[in-house]
C-alpha cells in the first residue's frame, strides 16, 4: 500500500525579518517532510507565508515542532491537516483581472469581488501592480471549480465588468491568462489624443482662423458619425494657403501624454517593435517618430506647392481600413504575427485596427471605441497600458534606476 501521507498547511504571520524561512524549515526538515506548495506575501512589513507540506508519520508533532520554532522568533502560526492532496482541487487561472484607480475605493474593489462572485469566478490571487500614477491591482482569476460559472454564455465576465467599471469609477481590464499575454512583441498607437495631447488637425486650422469649425467635424468623425476619408478633406481644405512653415511650428508645439516616454522607452527595452498609424501627417509627427526612436510610422502626406499647402491630401488616406492595413502591413515586416500585436487608440477610426491587433486597448475613448476593445482606459496616463501587458511599476522604476532616470513627477 502507497503511503500518499497527510497534507499539511502551515501558515506564518507576523513582521517580517530574515530567518523566517530558515527557521520554519528547520523544524520541516527534521519531520522529513516533502515541499507541495509555497506562497508569501509582504505587505508594508507584515509577512504572511503559506507553505503545504506532506507529512509521512506523526503530524500531529510536525505541528507541535512548527508551533514551537515560530515562537522562538515570536511569529504567529496555524496548522491544519488534510488527507492527501487532490490535484482536482488545483485552480488554474484562465483569466486576468486588472483593476486599475486613483484611488481604488473599498467600495470600488467590493463591486468587482461582487461581480466575479456572480458569475462562478474564483479569485485565487491578488498583487499590486502599480501605486503611481495610478494603483493597479492584478488578479488571477479561475472558474470555480464546482462548475458554477458553467450556466454563463462566453463573455460574461468581461460583460459584467464592464459595467462596474462604468458604475465604480475604476477601469477594468480582462484578458486570458498565460503565455498569449505575455507574448506580445508589436505595439501601435494612434497619435492625436493617444501618443500627444490634442488633435494636430485643429492646431493646423487655428493659424487658418477655422479652429471651431474642424473640431466640429473631427469630434463628429471620431464619434464615428462621419467618414473618416470625406471628414479629412473637409477639414485639409481649410488648411489651403497656409505657409509650409506651420507643420514645423505646430510639430514644435506637440505636447506627448503623460507616461508617453515611460511607455515607449520600458517596451523598447524587451524588445518591442513600437510604432504610430495616425489619420495625421507626416510632416508634423516624423520629428516626433525619430525623437522617441520609433520604429515605424504610417500617416497622411499634404500637398505643399510653391511652399504653401494647397488643402488636398496625397495618395491614399490613412482612415479606419487603413489603419488596420498599415498594422497587417508591420506586422508582416516585422515577423510578428497579428495575435502579439497590440493597439492602442481612442476614437471611431481606430476600430478596425484595435480588432485586428491580438490586445486592443481604449484609451480614455470614445464609447464607439470602448465598446469593441480588449480593455479601456480612462485615466490620463499611456504608461497605464504596461500594466495591462503585465509589466509593473516596480519593475519599470528598477529598469529605470540602472540608467540613472529615478524620477517621480508630483501629480496634482
Amino acid at each position: 500500500m502507497t503511503d500518499t501521507g497527510t497534507s499539511v498547511l502551515i501558515t506564518v504571520t507576523g513582521p517580517d525579518r530574515p530567518g523566517v524561512s530558515s527557521v520554519l524549515f528547520a523544524a520541516l526538515i527534521r519531520h522529513g517532510v516533502d515541499l507541495v506548495d509555497i506562497e508569501q506575501v509582504v505587505i508594508r512589513g507584515r509577512l504572511t507565508l503559506g507553505a503545504l507540506v506532506v507529512a509521512h508519520h506523526d503530524p500531529e508533532g510536525l505541528q507541535e515542532a512548527v508551533e514551537q520554532a515560530m515562537a522562538s522568533i515570536s511569529m504567529q502560526v496555524h496548522t491544519s491537516l488534510e488527507v492527501g492532496d487532490d490535484p482536482a482541487e488545483r485552480r488554474h487561472p484562465t483569466h486576468v483581472v486588472l483593476v486599475i484607480g486613483r484611488p481604488i475605493t473599498a467600495r470600488a474593489f467590493g463591486a468587482v469581488a461582487q461581480a466575479l462572485a456572480g458569475v462562478g469566478a474564483n479569485i485565487d490571487s491578488i498583487r499590486r501592480v502599480a501605486d503611481y500614477p495610478v494603483t493597479g491591482l492584478e488578479l488571477m482569476v479561475s472558474p470555480d471549480p464546482s462548475g458554477g460559472s458553467s450556466a454563463h454564455p462566453p463573455g460574461t465576465l468581461r460583460a459584467r465588468l464592464v459595467e462596474v467599471a462604468r458604475t465604480a469609477g475604476v477601469d477594468v481590464a480582462v484578458e486570458r491568462a498565460g503565455f498569449a499575454r505575455r507574448s506580445k512583441r508589436l505595439i501601435v498607437f494612434d497619435v492625436d489624443s493617444t501618443l500627444v495631447q490634442g488633435e494636430v488637425i485643429e492646431m493646423l486650422a487655428a493659424r487658418a482662423g477655422a479652429e471651431e469649425e474642424v473640431r466640429a467635424v473631427t469630434e463628429a468623425a471620431m464619434r464615428g458619425e462621419l467618414d473618416f476619408a470625406e471628414s479629412l478633406r473637409r477639414r485639409v481644405a481649410v488648411l489651403a494657403g497656409l505657409p509650409e512653415s506651420v507643420l514645423g511650428e505646430v510639430a514644435g508645439e506637440l505636447e506627448l501624454t503623460p507616461g508617453a516616454r515611460t511607455t515607449i522607452r520600458t517596451l523598447k527595452r524587451l524588445g518591442f517593435r513600437c510604432g504610430v498609424v495616425s489619420g495625421g501627417f507626416t510632416r508634423v509627427i516624423s520629428g516626433l517618430v525619430a525623437e522617441l526612436g520609433l520604429d515605424f510610422c504610417a500617416a497622411n502626406e499634404l500637398e505643399i506647392v510653391d511652399g504653401r499647402l494647397t488643402g488636398r491630401v496625397l495618395g491614399e488616406i490613412i482612415d479606419r481600413p487603413g489603419k488596420a492595413v498599415a498594422l497587417r502591413r508591420f506586422s508582416e515586416t516585422f515577423g510578428i504575427p497579428l495575435e502579439q500585436c497590440v493597439a492602442v487608440g481612442d476614437g471611431a477610426n481606430d476600430i478596425d485596427m484595435l480588432s485586428t491587433a491580438g490586445l486592443g486597448i481604449a484609451f480614455n475613448a470614445k464609447p464607439a471605441l470602448r465598446e469593441v476593445a480588449d480593455a479601456a482606459l480612462s485615466l490620463p496616463y499611456l504608461d497605464v497600458v504596461l500594466f495591462v501587458l503585465g509589466i509593473t511599476r516596480d519593475e519599470v522604476e528598477r529598469a529605470d534606476a540602472a540608467e540613472g532616470m529615478v524620477r517621480r513627477v508630483p501629480i496634482a
